[in-house]
């Protein structure tokens, strides 16, 4: 898995290097692996702008401008909840394009509604914003690896280098 993670950052650094676009982050479960798994790709720093690890509903609200309102009333593992991620990482980041994970990683944190396993991103670009909703399946390290690796292939496809995420 690591390879794939590997090639697809390369991947992703080629085709937003052909945009010339920076992308930017805002990581929740996936807690900075994206961000490091974009920084192993050498070059990184023409096209990666940097990250923000908002782990905590505190720096989802302060930092990335999610709303408390939208935070109690959606929650941070929410369709709502990435868009907003997204839009403050693009704008906090001054990126092109935007990527945004909020998820329950687990073994513990999970719901009826909303098991371990589940997570939601947005991605957000020149062209408006994407979102999906994944529910990975194996142990803490897994979902975060698997949702790494989706938040890769969507900013791919956003950059027009690759197929959208499988949903």
């Amino acid at each position: 898995m690591q390879d794939q993670l590997h090639q697809l950052a390369q991947a992703v650094g080629q085709a937003l290097t052909a945009k010339g676009w920076l992308l930017g982050c805002a990581e929740s479960c996936t807690g900075g692996l994206l961000a490091s798994v974009l920084t192993d790709a050498s070059g990184a720093s023409a096209w990666f702008c940097g990250g923000v690890v908002a782990y905590a509903n505190a720096v989802k609200r302060d930092v990335l401008g999610v709303s408390q309102a939208l935070l109690e009333a959606k929650g941070a593992v929410s369709r709502e909840a990435v868009l907003a991620m997204a839009k403050g990482a693009r704008g906090v980041l001054r990126a092109d394009v935007s990527v945004a994970i909020s998820g329950i990683a687990g073994p513990t944190g999970g719901t009826p509604q909303k098991p371990v396993g589940t997570v939601w991103m947005a991605w957000e670009g020149p062209q408006g914003a994407t979102v999906a909703r994944f529910e990975f399946a194996g142990d803490r390290l897994a979902v975060k690896r698997l949702a790494v690796r989706e938040a890769l292939a969507g900013v791919l496809a956003l950059a027009g280098g690759g197929s959208a995420p499988a949903q």
